[in-house]
């Protein structure tokens, strides 16, 4: 048994030890989960710290950023000598003589604070604990978190725990690293890069001794001292660091005065938006990785990772201004056309009604209001009329004005966008990604999300399809009208198509001239012959990936699908007949350059190498043959520089002049352009205006021509590859020597089209 301690002082001193030692045990152990978790010895040799993961190009130029927390970790030995003292000088001048508590600083703090004068008691080592491992947030809080003044407590002792811990693991300077590296300074910048940078333009290792004054001083209150917003009081707040400083001999009482005096001096010229803000190249990495990350539980807001995408950013920059060049021009065209009338029209060509108010209701908000009002029309036509000042997008830059949300829904209605990918199908890399003409307007992106119907650009597989079933480019179809039974849902149906301008000549034409010129009667003839199914078949085998409903007009493209999917397709022929995976990223590497995952071309064979050659050859028939529909392709002067170029392709135009396509064919590249509305009632009404050839194709030809002037792009003309292997259909048939009385049309005009119904409206993506 033990001896009952006579003296009263230390029986109670020891008690109250004894109590203190258990306390801390239950707070360490979160007894009967009253305390919540506390970080553990592995946890702090691991700290869990929020980085923001980087996109690269392929030649090394950062595209964007992940990140939850916009922080860009540095070694001690990038940081500032001027930075470590006026955090230790401000923050804990006891720093280099505690072992993560200061008692003296603490004891000290509630004496000031009982007198008037708050001030901190925390130690550096202490402010990482709660920054690094959250020791107040919920889920390290337990029970006790109802109770307002214990749970002060505890999370102070459970501070004190967490920062005897660090003091064990880290030595001084790497706790002074680690802190830099994760303390916020406001404006979503965290760790001190980010913050020198953007205030500064400078890297930490750069920093003087005023403006690290300044950049510690932020910490006390990152709103309140912020220098962008708060100048006056940034400098009132860097004269009291610089006053510590001269205090603990970190600078010389003589020249304090002189940084007093200074000025802030900020340098706001790092431009931080291109190449961290959102983008349709971001988005589309992100979900192109989504898959990889699930696997591998990896989260690309947090862990810092590297990503290395195949972009060329050359060749984007040359498609980005070849779509600002020719979309400005196609908005002007398209609202020159329709003047002040309302463009948005039936499939019969009736205006719609009440066009804004019918798209709103199909906005997630106006359930809300239906709830809200009772389902009263009119209270809700009210809230959607009411006029607040916005800032919309227009091609002369951003532009203030008051619209109400009905406005500003047949505003966005007017507004053409596009979609634009270029793939090099010999190493499945996708070189450019254009989703559409401004992301922060836009966010929707027109290369994988937006599906639109295909019209001619779908030609091109009934054609593969005879080719790879017995067909040559020489075999010869008339232009005629044509009618095709078939049953749809057990109904017997008749589909005669038209050709884009209503007449048929009655000549015969090979496979190449009619596919070259488009026409829909001689397609629709070769579908019969090979069968819609088998063609379903062969496009699925290229590389389409959306279901496609097997009918007899599916050639003429009926059916919706992705710039995504056109692009990969057509790259099976570029790639002697190999489907492939277009590859994005090439490789992920963490912080310190290690690589985790590298990504390589996965195909599959799907042709043959002479059917491959062979709709190479069909495809420079847009160019070859009579009233090719590519040869406004002529009027671009930069690709025809060298004679022996070569520039195949198809144009597309979908009923009712909606959706414009161009799918362009070089020796080494794929580039597929769609252009319309996003609302498919929104559309040109005439082929001299809205077809393919004068939508889509014209963005392709700027874009070749910046590439072709570019000696360095690393892609010159050049003439297609000769044949892979021996061909054995005869394919060099001669061209009709005639006049081109009609240029080549590629309008698709089906009778047994369904009228379109309205889609759902993007909701504007508006800046109050």
């Amino acid at each position: 048994m033990f001896k009952r301690i006579k003296n009263k002082y230390l029986r109670y001193t020891l008690i109250f030890f004894y109590f203190v030692i258990i306390f801390f045990c239950a707070i360490e152990l979160n007894f009967l989960w009253l305390f919540g978790y506390s970080p553990t010895m592995q946890d702090i040799k691991n700290p869990s710290m929020s980085l923001s993961s980087e996109v690269y190009s392929a030649d090394g130029k950062l595209l964007g950023r992940y990140f939850k927390e916009n922080r860009s970790p540095v070694e001690y030995k990038d940081i500032s000598p001027n930075l470590v003292n006026a955090l230790v000088a401000t923050e804990d001048a006891r720093f280099y003589k505690h072992n993560g508590v200061d008692f003296y600083s603490f004891f000290s703090s509630i004496l000031s604070t009982a007198k008037g004068d708050r001030r901190g008691g925390s130690t550096i080592t202490q402010q990482l604990a709660k920054n690094l491992f959250e020791t107040r947030k919920k889920n390290s809080q337990g029970l006790v978190r109802r109770i307002p003044i214990f749970r002060t407590l505890v999370f102070k002792c459970k501070e004190w725990i967490t920062a005897y811990k660090i003091e064990h693991v880290y030595s001084k300077q790497e706790i002074l690293t680690l802190y830099l590296n994760t303390v916020p300074f406001g404006n979503n910048s965290y760790g001190i890069k980010t913050a020198s940078k953007k205030f500064f333009n400078k890297n930490p290792n750069a920093v003087n001794t005023d403006e690290a004054a300044t950049l510690i001083g932020m910490l006390k209150a990152t709103s309140t001292y912020n220098p962008i917003n708060h100048p006056d009081k940034t400098v009132e707040r860097r004269n009291t660091v610089l006053k510590q400083m001269a205090k603990y001999g970190c600078i010389k009482q003589t020249d304090l005065q002189s940084y007093i005096s200074k000025d802030l001096n900020l340098d706001l010229s790092y431009v931080e938006d291109d190449s961290q803000g959102d983008s349709y190249i971001r988005r589309a990495v992100e979900k192109w990785l989504a898959p990889w990350c699930a696997e591998h539980e990896v989260n690309l807001y947090e862990d810092g990772l590297k990503i290395y995408t195949t972009i060329d950013s050359k060749l984007q920059q040359y498609a980005e201004e070849a779509v600002a060049e020719k979309m400005k021009m196609l908005q002007r065209r398209f609202d020159n056309l329709w003047g002040k009338k309302n463009p948005w029209h039936d499939p019969d060509g009736n205006e719609i009604p009440d066009y804004a108010f019918k798209m709103s209701q199909k906005l997630p908000i106006y359930k809300l209001l239906e709830k809200k009002y009772h389902g009263n029309a009119d209270s809700i036509r009210s809230f959607f009329s009411r006029k607040k000042e916005m800032t919309v997008f227009s091609w002369h830059g951003d532009r203030d004005t008051t619209f109400s949300s009905l406005d500003s829904i047949a505003y966005y209605a007017r507004i053409l966008n596009t979609g634009m990918m270029t793939i090099e199908p010999t190493t499945g890399k996708i070189k450019v990604w254009v989703g559409g003409i401004d992301h922060k307007y836009f966010n929707y992106d027109h290369v994988n999300q937006s599906k639109r119907q295909a019209g001619s650009t779908f030609k091109p597989f009934a054609y593969v399809t005879a080719l790879d079933n017995g067909f040559s480019p020489c075999d010869k179809f008339t232009d005629q009208r044509v009618s095709i039974k078939f049953k749809d849902n057990g109904k017997d149906e008749v589909w005669e198509p038209n050709n884009a301008d209503f007449n048929f000549s009655g000549r015969e034409m090979s496979l190449r001239w009619a596919m070259g010129k488009s026409v829909n009667s001689i397609t629709a003839q070769v579908t019969e012959k090979v069968g819609w199914d088998k063609v379903v078949e062969y496009a699925h085998k290229c590389g389409i990936e959306s279901p496609l409903k097997s009918v007899p007009s599916v050639s003429l493209g009926t059916n919706d699908v992705s710039v995504y999917e056109m692009v990969r397709a057509y790259s099976t022929f570029l790639n002697r007949g190999n489907k492939i995976d277009p590859l994005l990223v090439t490789k992920i590497t963490d912080q310190d350059g290690n690589i985790l995952q590298e990504f390589t071309l996965k195909t599959e064979k799907v042709l043959s190498e002479e059917t491959a050659w062979l709709m190479l050859y069909m495809f420079r028939g847009g160019m070859e043959e009579p009233g090719g529909t590519s040869q406004a392709l002529w009027e671009y002067n930069g690709l025809w520089k060298k004679n022996s170029n070569q520039i195949g392709g198809k144009t597309g135009t979908s009923s009712g002049y909606v959706d414009g396509w161009y799918m362009g064919i070089t020796k080494d590249l794929i580039t597929g352009v769609w252009v319309g509305a996003d609302d498919r009632s929104v559309h040109f009404t005439s082929s001299e205006t809205g077809e393919g050839s004068h939508t889509a194709l014209p963005i392709f030809g700027r874009f070749m021509e910046k590439v072709y002037a570019d000696p360095n792009s690393g892609y010159g003309p050049g003439p297609f590859p000769k044949p892979w292997s021996k061909i054995s259909k005869s394919y060099d048939c001669p061209s009709p020597h005639m006049s081109v009385d009609t240029l080549g049309t590629d309008s698709l005009n089906i009778d047994t089209t369904l009228a379109t119904p309205l889609p759902t409206p993007i909701e504007p993506n508006n800046q109050n």
